[in-house]
């Protein structure tokens, strides 16, 4: 008992579990305020466009012969739902959606900038271009060593540039 205990908080004080707790916790404070721009600044506008009616009110009453005390229909989804009606709530989803979306982005944006950051922080210089250690033989094309005096395919004799004299004759 007391080993797993001793594993249990070597696992709970590792640096990458800290880090995702505190992860954690600010993408759930972020989510708040996603869903409040969502709920208070985007979806008033667009509720208003359809009729002065808020946009989570949007909703198909599977229960129509349910009404409310006065007789009439229900007109939001609290009223609805506080008949007991089976509703399907796709302004809610909507908001959702929504809420999901404008996440998505803001976590695609904040790896972009980490990505960004991340390649600007390892750019390092090519490495220099390592000198050659083939060359090609001039008789029958194979590649052989570049010190090789004789070619180990055709056995061609191997003269290098530096080697020739002024008219191209072998210095021996």
């Amino acid at each position: 008992m007391l080993k797993v205990l001793k594993e249990f908080r070597e696992f709970a004080v590792k640096g990458n579990v800290l880090d995702l707790a505190v992860g954690v916790i600010i993408g759930a404070a972020f989510g708040k305020i996603v869903t409040s721009v969502v709920n208070d600044i985007i979806m008033p506008p667009i509720g208003k466009i359809l009729g002065e009616k808020s946009f989570i009110d949007l909703f198909i009453n599977l229960d129509p012969e349910k009404l409310m005390p006065n007789g009439e229909k229900p007109h939001t989804l609290a009223e609805a739902k506080a008949l007991g009606s089976a509703v399907i709530a796709y302004g809610s989803f909507i908001n959702v959606v929504l809420d999901f979306a404008i996440v998505a982005f803001c976590v695609f944006m904040i790896v972009k900038g980490a990505n960004a950051l991340r390649r600007l922080n390892t750019k390092e210089e090519a490495p220099p271009s390592a000198e050659p250690t083939e060359k090609e033989c001039p008789h029958c094309l194979s590649l052989v060593p570049i010190r090789a005096k004789r070619c180990r395919h055709c056995t061609s004799h191997l003269h290098d540039a530096d080697e020739q004299g002024p008219e191209g004759s072998v210095v021996r």
